[in-house]
């Protein structure tokens, strides 16, 4: 057969658009989306700009950082607009909401609009901010649906590109505007709406193909997906050795303008580097597909046993009865409902099982969780949201400063991928408790907290990578306790309520104690007061009070989790995915039971199952080769 110019012009343009309308383009277009996602990360970079551009003091400013994680956090409404409409329209709404949010904070650092009251500002961020829920829910939780089999992977992977978007703001800001902290604001405000527009219309839920099982306990089809995410691991890598060589390297030598453009283009590249691993998917598939054509369709026709015609009236009767039954009884349960919830909510299950709403909230183990978490989230967070203002303090250049951010955001990155993994690993082969390796991770971010406190010479840099790391080691190890204890029925809403600690914690650490603390000190060092003045504190003393109280309540958080620990030992010391294996099992065993009368014809419809399902996988249809392939069964 020989191939005209046109028909390989016409599957190249088939191709293209099979790889742009694919499942992994899709998971592409997800990382780019949430690589923009983490601008909360980085309001030590330009908090300076707003305290010294609107006459803040410190506890105004930080409570202006408590309103940023209050709108990052509060992810309700996200999940909510998500669950009716298709996914570019809640990354439209949080486009909206981060190009408003953030353009009114950069016209009133500038001065182009009149000073704006504290309680408006608020609200700016807030907006801003939770533009931000909006990606994650629509981004993450589409890819995680478009891959069920690889959920944990997927999550891991996405949210670690959450963890490096502030060094890639870093890098991409100090390219276009120099060291320039308000115009940073202004990127923070137009690049996520960019991407957004770019990439939106391709994130969207498509149905996950069947996959014929080889009888191993994993199909093929699993372990090719996972090593493709392996692969996008491995750039993720990549890139965070990358920009951390960025970070020291620009920390050593003066850059110019063209090096910094020069760096940029170089993160742009390794940022669409994954399109590789995309393409060479999607070809694949398109093999498979063709493979699977050349093969004639197998009829299989089947047609009810003469024992199942006979048993049909029967069951048809007790069907009829029993919805009958249901029916008289459904006024009077209903009107119990609320009594049997608040019965049983003192009543909980066995830890694993599916606990419902009332009975995780007042379980002692969520209480220990949550506290910890108050404990461990908020004294990283208020680091973190300070570590522009702690680097002024301790005389730190402001290009200094920025190399913190950006160490905070990478190795935020090393924590949620270490954790993740190695929770896992350790959980499966030792029998190690995740609670435990949250006591672990709150011991280290002590050690962060004391070099903060007692502005060691040049430990700031070991400080933001230690706080960095904690925080982002934290958040899969919280996730996946609530997951296994209180089981996965209502893990949507205990989700978010964990997530509700991480403000809880920044109010109280931050604001109340952080900033009013620092401002205490910086009115001694102006004459006792802060009015129409200099609010800035210079020396030690500026956070060193607040730092040891903060790295109090961190060991608070490491008692509380001993406590957790102690009480689920029984639970991890078993097999707690055991339930899971017995459910699927026990699944089998019944499609076996039910599907004896015809053995024979099992093989022939399996095989053209795997093949329809790899025709799916490509759009079979109009939708990439503009031919309907028709399997008849």
């Amino acid at each position: 057969m020989v191939l005209q110019p046109g028909n390989v012009r016409g599957g190249d343009v088939r191709f293209a658009r099979q790889v742009v309308l694919g499942r992994w383009f899709m998971a592409f277009a997800s990382m780019l989306i949430l690589s923009v996602s983490g601008a909360t990360l980085i309001f030590g970079m330009y908090s300076k700009e707003l305290k010294s551009s609107l006459g803040y003091d410190q506890r105004t400013l930080n409570t202006l950082a408590f309103f940023k994680d209050l709108g990052y956090n509060v992810g309700i409404l996200a999940g909510l607009i998500n669950e009716v409409t298709p996914p570019w329209f809640g990354l439209a709404i949080g486009a909206a909401l981060n190009l408003g949010g953030y353009l009114m904070i950069y016209l009133a650092v500038e001065g182009r609009t009149a000073r704006p009251p504290v309680w408006l500002m608020c609200i700016y961020i807030c907006v801003g901010t939770n533009s931000q829920s909006f990606t994650n829910t629509c981004a993450l939780v589409t890819c995680v649906k478009n891959f069920p089999e690889s959920r944990g992977i997927v999550l891991g992977l996405l949210k670690s590109f959450t963890g490096l978007s502030g060094a890639i703001f870093a890098q991409i800001y100090l390219a276009i505007y120099g060291d320039d902290a308000k115009s940073l604001v202004l990127l923070i405000a137009w690049l996520p709406v960019v991407v957004s527009a770019l990439f939106g219309h391709t994130i969207r839920i498509m149905p996950y193909p069947s996959r014929g099982d080889s009888g191993s306990g994993k199909s093929s089809a699993a372990t090719t997906t996972n090593q493709a995410f392996f692969h996008f691991l491995y750039i993720s890598i990549a890139l965070a050795a990358y920009l951390l060589a960025m970070i020291v390297v620009q920390k050593q030598t003066s850059f110019s303008r063209a090096a910094y453009a020069a760096s940029a283009v170089a993160l742009l590249l390794l940022l669409f580097l994954p399109l590789v691993v995309v393409v060479k998917q999607e070809y694949r598939i398109l093999k498979e597909v063709e493979e699977s054509l050349r093969e004639p369709p197998t009829v299989t026709v089947e047609e009810p046993s003469a024992l199942q015609m006979a048993a049909a009236p029967g069951q048809s009767t007790a069907i009829e009865e029993a919805e009958a039954e249901e029916a008289k009884q459904q006024p009077s349960s209903s009107s119990s409902c609320l009594g049997s919830c608040l019965k049983n909510m003192f009543s909980p299950p066995a830890r694993g099982e599916d606990y419902t709403i009332l009975q995780a909230l007042v379980s002692v183990d969520m209480l220990l969780l949550f506290l910890a978490t108050i404990c461990g989230a908020g004294a990283t967070l208020t680091a973190i949201d300070n570590m522009g203002q702690i680097g002024q303090s301790l005389g730190y250049p402001a290009n200094t400063v920025n190399t913190f951010v950006s160490l905070i955001s990478i190795w935020n990155y090393a924590g949620r991928v270490a954790s993740g993994f190695a929770s896992e690993i350790l959980l499966s082969r030792y029998g190690f408790p995740r609670p435990l390796m949250i006591t672990a991770v709150l011991l280290l971010s002590c050690a962060g907290h004391l070099l903060i406190a007692f502005g060691v010479p040049q430990s700031l840099y070991a400080a933001s990578v230690v706080v960095g790391f904690c925080f982002g080691a934290l958040w899969p190890l919280v996730y996946a306790i609530i997951s296994e204890v209180f089981g996965l029925k209502y893990y949507s809403t205990l989700y978010n309520f964990g997530t509700a600690a991480s403000p809880i914690g920044a109010y109280l650490l931050n604001v109340r104690v952080a900033g009013y603390l620092y401002d205490v000190e910086a009115a001694k060092q102006h004459g006792g007061t802060l009015a129409g003045g200099d609010k800035t504190c210079i020396g030690v003393q500026c956070f060193k009070k607040s730092f040891l109280i903060i790295t109090a309540a961190t060991a608070v958080g490491v008692l509380v989790s001993l406590v957790l620990v102690w009480r689920t030992r029984s639970f991890y010391e078993g097999d707690i995915y055991a339930k899971f294996r017995d459910d699927g099992a026990a699944a089998a065993k019944d499609l076996l039971a039910s599907g004896d009368s015809a053995p024979a014809a099992g093989k022939p419809r399996k095989d053209e199952d795997a093949a329809e399902s790899t025709a799916d996988e490509v759009h079979a249809g109009p939708e990439v080769g503009g031919e309907a392939h028709v399997h008849a069964e």
